[in-house]
């Protein structure tokens, strides 16, 4: 996953960013006990992705952290498949989609758990080390919650699918919410582009409910301190909406024309926003 974001979120600390990870990874592995065999092979919202997949993409992900050499990508590459990143997650999926679940499902368990044990051991310093990250070079901890966030998703990727709801209002949800709201700026100034002086309200509703504002000034989109009286348009939707409306993982359309997105104000405006949603890549 990727996409565009403010780096100039607030900062969390080494341990919180581990806590989260530890919460979601864990979150996920109850999910998956006791899963029949045939529903790791269920399609999921995810393009051309398995539950399993989902599953092996982060395997991969912590395994590339601790050192270990991708294996060799498929020829020819899945059409799902559409930049380097997607290629790149395509080899670990490739490599475990015929492994039972239960053995993939152990070595996601063994594999987080060593990602864990490296991270309490990293120096407090090794946190601010600029690198490589899906959104560009930013400081390892930065890449760490994006890690969060990745897995996360992943995780409720896996849940729609084997309709096990679950891992809602905690750390992985909080970052989760905080990195994608911070998308919204690009997706209204730029993938919208409504005039100068437009406002623009997110009601997020669920266990972490939030509003974001957003005014249009100087060609840029900016997040207000508060929320107008009577903005230009105001979306109400539930944060499970949100989220997969911002990776992609429904029709906008649907959704809209099922009512699960309110629409208040400028109609034509916000439905054309729920539409350009989707920012990650």
């Amino acid at each position: 996953m990727g996409g565009f974001y403010d780096l100039s979120v607030p900062d969390t600390s080494p341990e919180e960013t581990i806590a989260a990870l530890e919460e979601t990874w864990s979150a996920t592995a109850q999910a998956l006990e006791s899963l029949h065999p045939d529903a790791w092979d269920r399609d999921t919202d995810c393009p051309g992705w398995t539950v399993r997949d989902h599953v092996s993409h982060m395997i991969g992900t912590e395994l590339s952290l601790l050192g270990t050499a991708a294996p060799s990508a498929p020829d020819p590459m899945p059409e799902h498949v559409r930049n380097p990143i997607g290629a790149s997650n395509e080899a670990w999926i490739e490599a475990r989609r015929g492994v039972p679940g239960t053995e993939v499902l152990a070595e996601f368990v063994e594999v987080t758990q060593k990602r864990l044990g490296e991270l309490r051991a990293m120096p407090a310093e090794r946190w601010e080390v600029p690198g490589w990250s899906p959104i560009g070079e930013a400081p390892y901890g930065e890449f760490m919650q994006i890690r969060i966030m990745d897995s996360w998703v992943h995780g409720q990727d896996i849940r729609w699918a084997i309709d096990r709801p679950g891992d809602r209002g905690g750390r992985g949800e909080a970052v989760a919410l905080r990195r994608l709201t911070s998308g919204m700026g690009f997706v209204v100034g730029r993938q919208v582009g409504p005039p100068e002086g437009t406002t623009v309200v997110f009601d997020i509703e669920g266990p972490l409910a939030r509003e974001l504002a957003i005014g249009v000034e100087g060609k840029r989109a900016n997040v207000l301190d508060g929320a107008p009286a009577s903005p230009t348009v105001r979306l109400r939707m539930p944060a499970e909406h949100f989220v997969r409306l911002a990776c992609g993982r429904e029709d906008p359309e649907a959704v809209l024309d099922a009512g699960d997105v309110g629409v208040e104000g400028d109609a034509e405006l916000g439905r054309k926003i729920v539409r350009s949603m989707n920012f990650m890549i």
